[in-house]
């Protein structure tokens, strides 16, 4: 993978997770997600020094939500490191082995819901925080008073944090779906949206109704005296938590698999939903020598269940327009539930996919999900074919627009700049968090402020009075004012900032800061002979910055004018040792990469993702791995992150 294509990814991957972790409506499968996040995974192992910032794979999880006071965890709350396979389960537990011999390991169900810290404090429930970014999350302390299965007091009085997921049956789920439906109310699409609506809704009497649930799985600080955590949890369920069935303590590969084998096979039968199984090093000692990754416990991992597999009827293809003009084909599926979600609609990414598969209207097809709204069809029954088929026909025109389509490589595309999904979807892109990160301009506001023609184009938001947005349903004095506080605060932006949130194609953050460095303003006038001699930029992405400008100029000229963006100058280095130098960074620090990336660039060092015969110096930490012995094998300068400092210090 190169690294635009892992931008374009990562991306993606942002949006996912946002959608996901802080708006609780997924947009794509968990399986589709975690394939996308290995991807970028294994690219970012290899090269550390392009990761983006903001990857999830660096997060924990989503940020605090509007409507709730934010609340810091005593300790972090850290994710789960997932594994799919007994390759995988080998591998860890090796790691694992580097600290001890005959571990034993404690297996419990992973249950699919909400993540709920309760910190007690001489006995009594103080604080109910959701897991938030791991560190700070949302106050729903009085919505978890109505948790009947939270003891509002335990017989412990020491400070405890006591954690675990809220969840609803599957029963229950579909009680309130009826509900809502009898209401006229729109229905959640599966019971983990259930479950994080529920917990989340600023009247506590709503969430009694509910019938939410807690499902203790782990402790967070605590001054307990036990070193194994089998024993820990028991004491935990003891103090008057419900303890979940099919907890168990193994020693060997053998037995957690057979303990995953038999979990699988039960799943349908839990009244909550179930994705996976945690298992944990049971020694406690243990664990604190493992420590942590920057996401991971190096002691506890996720085993994923397989995903769930339905037969349906495809009766339908809708096309939808993204923000670059690609057209998508969404296949429309007779409904078919898959663990209390009612499914109808699945992705196929693109019409190679779709004659890939040989799949035609009412075909009988295979149908994958795994904890998602949007499933993927994976096969077509051909045997089951009638006659009635029809033929799926790619499109000519744009579905939005009727202006004619561009076919480029696997892609199909809307060329019209005008287009009110391109319209739409490039707006969205420019307020998002990565972007101009226009806090309060969500999806919904924007289609709604294009349909009510209130805005046309990006620079139509910074022409927005209050005039134009108190006669919109929905929108009260204190929402217009933050929204367009939110706007006016993205004057004075980066520069990198401001060209990344245009969406050019092909040309992500990594890309957009490297070449805003260059030029700076005079972006708008670069030559395709200035860009080609960037390190990293290609013929593809200089081609595409110069079709951009030669179409947009005056627009970029007239954002310029109004944002009056922040140029980062390039500044000279003094001579050190590390100037002009090649320096490969890699394992783990004290300092992030990004940090350390930045100190050295600032004394002129080239920074690499590989290590080779030119490379000069290898910073190395925690974990180096292959790199690091790359370098002991070409004899190349090795130096921990202390003996860098002290190099940077003389």
């Amino acid at each position: 993978m190169k690294k635009e294509e892992y931008e374009n990814k990562i991306q993606k991957l942002i949006t996912w997770a946002k959608a996901y972790y802080v708006y609780d409506e997924p947009i794509a499968s968990d399986e589709e997600y975690d394939l996308l996040a290995r991807e970028c995974l294994e690219f970012e192992k290899n090269n550390p020094d392009l990761v983006n910032p903001n990857s999830p794979n660096k997060r924990v999880g989503g940020i605090v939500l509007e409507g709730f006071s934010k609340a810091s965890h005593l300790s972090r709350m850290w994710s789960q490191e997932d594994i799919f396979n007994t390759k995988e389960l080998e591998d860890w537990i090796k790691r694992a082995l580097k600290v001890g011999d005959n571990l034993e390991f404690f297996c419990q169900p992973k249950f699919d819901g909400v993540s709920l810290n309760l910190i007690y404090e001489d006995g009594i429930l103080k604080q109910a925080i959701t897991r938030g970014d791991g560190q700070i999350g949302e106050d729903v302390t009085q919505n978890a008073y109505t948790i009947q299965s939270i003891p509002l007091k335990i017989d412990e009085k020491s400070l405890i944090e006591i954690r675990g997921e809220v969840v609803i049956k599957k029963v229950d789920f579909e009680s309130i779906n009826k509900e809502r439906i009898k209401n006229n109310e729109v229905p959640f699409s599966n019971p983990r949206n259930a479950s994080a609506g529920s917990l989340r809704q600023l009247d506590p009497n709503i969430t009694a109704k509910r019938k939410l649930f807690f499902n203790v799985w782990g402790v967070g600080q605590n001054s307990l005296n036990f070193t194994k955590t089998s024993e820990m949890m028991k004491y935990i369920f003891s103090l008057g938590f419900i303890e979940a069935p099919m907890q168990t303590l193994v020693k060997s590969i053998d037995e957690i698999e057979n303990i995953y084998t038999n979990m699988v096979s039960k799943r349908d039968n839990f009244p909550m939903l179930l994705d996976g199984m945690v298992i944990k090093i049971d020694d406690i000692p243990t664990q604190e020598d493992l420590g942590f990754t920057q996401k991971f416990p190096r002691w506890s991992c996720a085993y994923k269940f397989p995903a769930l597999e339905k037969t349906t009827k495809l009766k339908d293809i809708i096309l939808q327009v993204g923000r670059t003009g690609v057209i998508t084909p969404v296949a429309v599926v007779e409904p078919v539930l898959i663990e209390g979600a009612n499914i109808e609609r699945a992705t196929l990414h693109n019409f190679d996919e779709i004659n890939r598969l040989d799949l035609k209207i009412n075909d009988s097809v295979i149908i994958i999900r795994s904890g998602d709204v949007i499933p993927k069809i994976t096969k077509v029954l051909v045997d089951r074919r009638t006659g009635d088929e029809k033929e799926i026909l790619k499109p000519t025109l744009c579905p939005d627009c009727s202006s004619e389509l561009l076919v480029e490589d696997i892609m199909i595309k809307c060329q019209n700049l005008d287009c009110p999904s391109r319209v739409v979807n490039s707006i969205i892109y420019f307020a998002s968090k990565n972007c101009m990160n226009i806090d309060g301009l969500g999806d919904k506001i924007v289609e709604q402020l294009v349909r009510e023609k209130k805005i046309f184009d990006i620079l139509d938001l910074y022409s927005l009075k209050y005039e134009d947005l108190e006669a919109l349903e929905g929108f009260r004095e204190k929402k217009i004012n933050n929204i367009l506080n939110a706007i006016k605060n993205t004057k004075g932006s980066e520069l990198h900032r401001v060209i990344n949130a245009l969406g050019i194609e092909h040309i992500g953050e990594v890309a957009s800061k490297q070449i805003c460095f260059e030029f700076g303003l005079n972006i708008v006038d670069v030559t395709y002979e200035e860009l080609i001699k960037l390190d990293g930029i290609g013929e593809q992405m200089a081609n595409s910055i110069l079709e951009f400008m030669r179409v947009n100029k005056d627009i970029v000229l007239k954002l310029f004018k109004i944002i009056e963006p922040t140029v980062v100058q390039k500044i000279e280095a003094e001579d050190n040792v590390f100037k002009n130098k090649i320096v490969v960074i890699t394992g783990t620090m004290t300092k992030s990469r990004n940090e350390i990336k930045e100190i050295l660039e600032n004394l002129g060092a080239k920074i690499s993702s590989s290590v080779s015969k030119k490379t000069d110096f290898v910073i190395y930490g925690e974990d180096a791995g292959s790199k690091y012995d790359k370098a002991v094998e070409l004899n190349i300068k090795l130096l921990t992150e202390d003996e860098m400092n002290e190099v940077i210090k003389n």
